[in-house]
C-alpha cells in the first residue's frame, strides 16, 4: 500500500527530473500538523528556482487525529471520519493535478511521523488509494531529515551549519556543509537524528504536571547527546566550537513559520538575540492577534521555546540562526534535480537577470563596481545582486519616478522576487533600498514607513551603501538615457572612486571621492549633486564628494 522510503531506496522511488517537455511535479506532504499540496514547474533553465505554481494547505492534524478522544476512538488509530476526510481531500487535489496537466508519474504523496506510528495506517492508505488512485510513501526518519535539510538548503547558494526541522511529532537535527563532500547530502541524512519532541507532541506532554519536568529533562539530554554526536562525526562542526566561531543554525518547520515574522527566503538573527527565549515568550503573550500566527501555533509556542532552550544548552556558541521557509516539499523537488543544477547558484536565474546581451550587462556591472572602492564595500553586494541592479536600471523609464520608487521598494518583498531561493531577508532589503535610490527615493508617507523599517532591518552602514549604489545607478540611467544595445554605448562615462578623509565643508567627514568623466559634459548639471542625499537621515558621518570631468 506504500513503501517506506529510506536512504538506500529513495533514488529508485522518486521520479527524477529528466528535462522532458512536461516539467510539472505535484507533491503532497502529509505532516503531523497539516497536509500541504503543491504543483511546481521545473522547466529549464530556471529549474533551480523550484517555481511553485499552485499551493494549498489542509488544516488536518494527523497527530491530533491519532490522539483524539471519542467514544469509538482507539489509541494511535485514525477514526473513520479522519480517514474519509483525508482521502477525499487527496481526491480533490488529484483532480486539480489533472486540470493542470500533471503527469500521473509526476505526482508523489509522502507521510511522516504520524503515519509511521498509526496502527491502522493501512486502512488510511487503502482509502486514499481508492478515492484518488494515489499511493502514499512513508518517509523514514532519515529521509525526513534529508528532505527537510535539503529543502532549507535549496534556498541558499552555500550552507554550513546545523539543520533543525521542527515538526508536529518530531524534531530533526543534522549537519550540512555543501562545500565539504560531493555526497554531503547523503552524509547529512546518515548522521541525522530524529527526536520525538515535535511541537504538538511536546505541547501535550507539557500540559500535565506529571510529565512536564521529566519531558524537559529527557529533551535536554537527548539534544545534548545528539549535538555531541554531530561534533564527533563532523570535525568541521567541532572546529567551529573550538575556534570560538560559533555554529550557524538553519531552523525550519511548520510550527515556527513565522517566528514571529515571515521567514520567506530566510530571516537571520544573531545568536545573542536567539538565546533570549524569554523575549520570545513575551512576544507570544501579546493580547492581540499576531499576523501569521494561528491560535494553534500560539498554543504550541511554549513547546517551541522549550526546544529552543534545549538547543541553547546543547550548543555552547551560536553564531547566528537562519529561519528558513524550505521544508520537505522543496527538499523532494531539490533532490530530483541533476547534481550540477542542484549546486548551481540561484542568483543568475532571478527575474530581471536574464539577458541575451550578457556582455552589455556585464559592462554595466563593471561601471557600477568602478564606483566602489576596491575591497572596501560590503561583500553582500555580490555579483548576482549587482547584475540584477544593472539589468533593471532602464526598466520602466516612461513611468514617473515616484511610481518607480514605490514599485522598486515593494518588488523584492512582495513582488516577483518574493520567495525565490538565494535571497535572504537582508538581500531583499538591500535590493529594495538600492533600486528605490535608483529612482531618487521619491516615495509617499506610507512607503516612508516601510523605507525606514528596511533601513532599521539592515543597519545604517548597509543602508548607506544602498543609497550610494542606487544613486550611481541613477547617474548611469541619466547619462545613458537609452538602455545600451552594445558595450560601446556605456563607454561615454567613466567612474573612478577612492576612500578619503577630510571631506565636507569642515573637513571632518570620511567617505568616497567619485570622479565622473564624460565624453560630453553637456547636460552634466546636477550629476554631482545627486550624491548629496546619500546617507540622508542615517546616523553616519559619511559623505560622497563627486566631480564631473571631461573623459578626454
Amino acid at each position: 500500500m506504500g513503501e517506506v522510503i529510506t536512504i538506500d531506496n529513495f533514488t529508485s522511488r522518486m521520479s527524477p527530473f529528466d528535462g522532458t517537455k512536461n516539467a510539472l511535479y505535484a507533491l503532497v506532504d502529509m505532516g503531523s500538523n497539516g497536509i500541504r499540496f503543491s504543483i511546481s514547474d521545473l522547466s529549464p533553465p530556471r529549474s533551480r528556482l523550484l517555481h511553485c505554481i499552485y499551493r494549498e494547505r489542509a488544516g488536518i492534524s494527523l497527530y491530533d487525529a491519532l490522539h483524539e478522544e471519542t467514544p469509538d476512538s482507539k489509541p494511535f488509530h485514525f477514526s473513520q471520519n479522519t480517514i474519509s476526510q483525508v482521502s477525499q481531500t487527496l481526491a480533490r487535489f488529484r483532480g486539480i493535478c489533472d486540470s493542470y496537466g500533471v503527469p500521473g508519474e509526476h505526482t508523489q504523496v509522502f507521510a511522516t511521523e504520524a503515519m509511521r506510528t498509526a496502527e491502522n495506517r493501512d486502512a488510511m492508505l487503502r482509502a486514499i488509494k481508492g478515492a484518488s488512485g494515489l499511493t502514499v510513501d512513508i518517509l523514514s526518519p532519515g529521509m525526513e531529515s534529508l528532505f527537510g535539510a535539503m529543502g532549507a538548503r535549496s534556498g541558499f547558494d552555500h550552507v554550513d551549519g546545523l539543520f533543525m526541522d521542527l515538526g508536529g511529532g518530531s524534531v530533526q537535527m543534522t549537519y550540512v556543509n555543501s562545500k565539504e563532500e560531493d555526497d554531503y547530502d547523503i552524509l547529512a541524512a546518515e548522521a541525522a537524528k530524529s527526536m520525538p519532541y515535535g511541537a504538538a507532541k511536546l505541547t501535550a506532554a507539557l500540559s500535565t504536571q506529571a510529565t512536564a519536568h521529566s519531558t524537559k529533562t529527557e529533551l535536554k539530554t537527548m539534544m545534548k547527546e545528539t549535538f555531541e554526536g554531530m561534533k564527533k562525526k563532523f570535525p568541521q562542526l567541532n572546529a567551529q566550537i573550538q575556534h570560538k566561531e560559533g555554529v550557524t543554525i538553519y531552523f525550519c518547520g511548520d510550527p515556527i513559520q513565522p517566528y514571529p515574522i515571515p521567514a520567506i527566503g530566510g530571516y537571520t538573527v544573531p545568536g545573542s538575540r536567539f538565546v533570549r527565549w524569554d523575549q520570545m515568550l513575551k512576544a507570544n503573550g501579546y493580547d492581540g492577534k499576531i499576523y501569521g500566527l494561528s491560535k494553534r501555533r500560539r498554543d504550541q509556542f511554549p513547546a517551541i521555546v522549550t526546544v529552543v532552550q534545549a538547543l541553547i544548552e546543547a550548543v555552547p556558541i551560536i553564531n547566528k540562526v537562519i529561519f528558513c521557509s524550505g521544508g520537505n516539499r522543496e527538499g523532494v523537488l531539490y533532490m530530483k534535480l541533476p547534481p550540477d543544477v542542484r549546486e548551481s547558484h540561484p542568483g543568475p536565474f532571478l527575474p530581471g537577470t536574464q539577458s541575451s546581451e550578457h556582455g552589455i550587462v556585464h559592462a554595466v556591472v563593471d561601471k557600477l563596481t568602478s564606483a566602489l572602492p576596491t575591497d572596501k564595500y560590503p561583500p553582500v553586494f555580490s555579483a548576482s545582486l549587482l547584475h540584477y541592479v544593472a539589468r533593471n536600471i532602464w526598466i520602466d523609464m516612461g513611468d514617473p519616478a515616484d511610481a518607480n520608487s514605490a514599485k522598486a521598494l515593494h518588488t523584492p518583498i512582495s513582488g516577483s522576487l518574493a520567495g525565490l531561493p538565494g535571497l535572504d531577508h537582508q538581500s531583499r532589503a538591500i535590493l529594495a533600498l538600492t533600486m528605490c535610490a535608483r529612482w531618487g527615493t521619491d516615495i509617499g508617507p506610507i512607503d516612508k514607513i516601510l523605507f525606514s523599517n528596511l533601513r532599521l532591518l539592515i543597519g545604517a552602514e548597509l543602508s548607506w551603501w544602498c543609497d550610494y549604489i542606487g544613486t550611481t545607478s541613477r547617474l548611469l540611467g541619466t547619462v545613458i538615457p537609452v538602455s545600451p544595445t552594445s558595450v560601446k554605448d556605456s563607454d561615454i562615462v567613466s567612474l573612478h572612486s577612492s576612500t578619503s578623509a577630510g571631506l565636507g565643508k569642515k573637513g571632518h567627514k570620511i567617505g568616497i571621492r567619485l570622479r565622473i568623466k564624460l565624453v560630453k559634459k553637456g547636460g552634466a548639471d546636477g550629476l554631482a549633486a545627486m550624491f548629496n542625499s546619500v546617507g540622508k537621515n542615517l546616523s553616519l558621518d559619511w559623505k560622497v564628494e563627486a566631480e564631473v570631468e571631461d573623459l578626454q
